[in-house]
């Protein structure tokens, strides 16, 4: 997709007559921004909006720059448009701090790896280091306030668009068919799940009165079941196919074979029929009528690592690159992220970050072995920015990470713990953003994300034993973080990211080091929740539950608890009694 920046003017020329005099300083324009592509315009505002291109309130632009091209599929950029929202919100908008131009810049890194151009970024700092622009700044802001926070006009309905890619509108739950080569089509779909058709007539008004409870029940069924309508008197090869005489009809197909067939306008017997079919394709599992308030959610919160360390002290280790321009700007960038009193969007992304992975490539193998954690510790506090950690998860190659784990792929060769540790908690920061998480989807048939994901498993099994306490509460929240993507897509009905045999693979590892933890607290913790993650909702009959039954995990984990644990199990009560009573509850009448 071609992506283009929309360059407007706030002033309709009064900066490039009057800032001269008034400033002494020559303004061409105040500017305003947004991208555009697939003949969408997206811009800061009022919240992160979207409009057709060209239609909003600021009217026709005074240049349109070409950025480039993207290549990212649109169901990446919205995801990413999702993450962003948290940060642009309408609250947060700041004419001078906190604007458009921060959001163009933030999208068109992640698009094209591309600023925006210099002059409109620094505008605002230009403008507020004369002494009359400081005095100004507070009369322009409620002035420009009703330009720059105006609703904007949105997008129309999807038919009144012009076809420019993919649709931004959600399709609707309800598939309707025309035909009956479409009908097969969205059956196929169900083969391993459930399905419903409703046959319904342009002349039949009980049907019409049917329509408003089965969108209903198609929003209810989700991605559990496909719902499909058809119009007989329009798809009369269907109608032929089915043998469909009187509408309504209603068929309901279990695992690609007909389970039932009704006619009539019957609301209680559809829905009671349709709640019967979705729980014959998806039986409820045992442990959801278990007390297990911890598990029985989806889990928002990932184990991240936050701390920023004394930043000068990790320049010198990197000599003779420690004056390079690319890592003196990443420096300024995780240094003024890290202040505690400005928001995200009001420190844009460095330009420089596109070299930075060549940077890293060139400098981690020239420095000793002992000075490298230097190097992982500042991709760390990058990534804690989602808009960098999304930024590098759509590198398909993984250059930057990959390096970075490139150590910890040779078994014979013996790390520092210092580089040991920051690893780890930078490969748990990669949760900062969903995008990484689909990388590491066993599922995925990209072969280096195949890689990342070994990488990531070896990386926390080898570690969970290790003599380090400290090191071991780190591979326990990378357990319990790589516990929760199975978790989450489980609890969910979605596709599992890790595959039965990683999932045994992490279960046996987590196992093993609560039977051998006798001096953390906070490491027996995070893995006794990983467990409970892996354990909660897996197939009955399946290896992971096995395997639980197998290694006496629930001997194991009722011996750390209270006096029996010892000093670390009575800490253990005290910190996370609840958590360890759900434990208790789900290994004794859930395996």
């Amino acid at each position: 997709m071609d992506v283009q920046l929309y360059v407007y003017d706030l002033t309709q020329g009064l900066a490039r007559m009057y800032s001269l005099a008034l400033t002494g300083t020559q303004m061409d324009a105040v500017y305003h921004t947004s991208l555009v592509f697939n003949n969408v315009e997206y811009y800061f505002g009022q919240g992160i909006q979207t409009s057709l291109a060209g239609s909003t309130h600021h009217g026709q632009p005074m240049e349109k720059i070409h950025m480039g091209k993207t290549e990212l599929p649109f169901e990446v950029i919205e995801e990413y448009l999702q993450s962003l929202s948290s940060i642009y919100t309408p609250e947060s908008y700041d004419l001078f701090l906190h604007n458009c131009n921060n959001f163009t810049q933030d999208l068109a890194m992640f698009l094209v790896g591309k600023s925006i151009p210099g002059h409109i970024r620094n505008l605002p700092q230009t403008f507020l280091s004369t002494p009359l622009g400081q005095i100004l700044r507070p009369q322009i802001e409620n002035a420009m306030r009703g330009v720059t926070q105006a609703p904007g006009p949105g997008l129309p309905a999807p038919s009144a668009r012009p076809s420019a890619g993919p649709s931004v509108q959600p399709q609707t739950k309800v598939r309707v068919v025309t035909n009956l080569n479409e009908l097969e089509t969205h059956l196929s779909s169900a083969s391993t799940s459930c399905a419903v058709i409703f046959f319904t007539s342009a002349t039949c008004p009980p049907c019409k009165m049917m329509y408003p409870l089965y969108d209903e029940l198609a929003a209810e069924a989700g991605s559990k079941a496909v719902l499909i309508k058809v119009d007989t008197s329009v798809a009369h090869d269907v109608g032929m196919r089915y043998s469909v005489h009187a509408t309504p009809t209603f068929m309901t197909f279990l695992r690609d074979e007909k389970l039932d067939q009704w006619s009539g306008a019957d609301a209680g017997k559809l829905r009671g029929n349709v709640r019967l079919l979705l729980e014959m394709a998806h039986p409820t599992h045992p442990h959801r009528k278990l007390h297990l308030p911890s598990f029985q959610r989806t889990i928002t919160n990932y184990v991240l690592y936050r701390k920023t360390p004394p930043l000068e002290k990790l320049a010198p280790k990197l000599q003779p690159h420690n004056k390079d321009p690319v890592l003196i700007s990443i420096i300024d960038f995780i240094k003024r992220r890290s202040d505690p009193s400005k928001p995200a969007a009001d420190i844009p992304l460095p330009a420089e970050l596109p070299s930075f992975a060549t940077y890293l490539q060139k400098t981690f193998t020239s420095i000793p072995l002992e000075n490298r954690f230097a190097l992982v510790d500042l991709a760390r506090l990058l990534f804690l920015d989602p808009r960098v950690a999304a930024y590098f998860a759509e590198d398909p190659s993984h250059t930057l990470l990959l390096t970075l784990l490139s150590p910890h792929q040779d078994p014979e060769q013996t790390l520092p713990y210092n580089l040991r540790i920051v690893t780890l908690q930078l490969t748990c920061n990669l949760f900062t953003t969903p995008l990484y998480t689909e990388h590491l989807s066993s599922s995925s048939t990209n072969n280096t994300n195949t890689n990342l994901l070994t990488t990531l498993l070896h990386l926390t099994t080898t570690s969970l034993l290790d003599t380090h306490p400290n090191l071991r509460v780190v591979a326990a929240s990378l357990a319990y973080n790589l516990s929760t993507l199975t978790h989450n897509a489980r609890f969910s009905t979605h596709p599992e990211p890790l595959t039965e045999e990683n999932q045994v693979e992490l279960t046996a590892s987590v196992a093993e080091a609560i039977t051998q933890e006798s001096s953390s607290a906070e490491a027996l913790h995070g893995l006794l929740f990983a467990l409970g993650l892996l354990a909660y909702e897996a197939p009955t009959d399946g290896a992971v539950l096995d395997l639980c039954r197998a290694l006496g995990v629930r001997d194991a984990v009722e011996g750390k608890r209270g006096v029996r644990g010892g000093v670390v199990g009575k800490e253990l009560e005290k910190s996370s009694g609840a958590l360890v009573k759900e434990m208790g509850v789900l290994l004794e009448r859930g395996l």
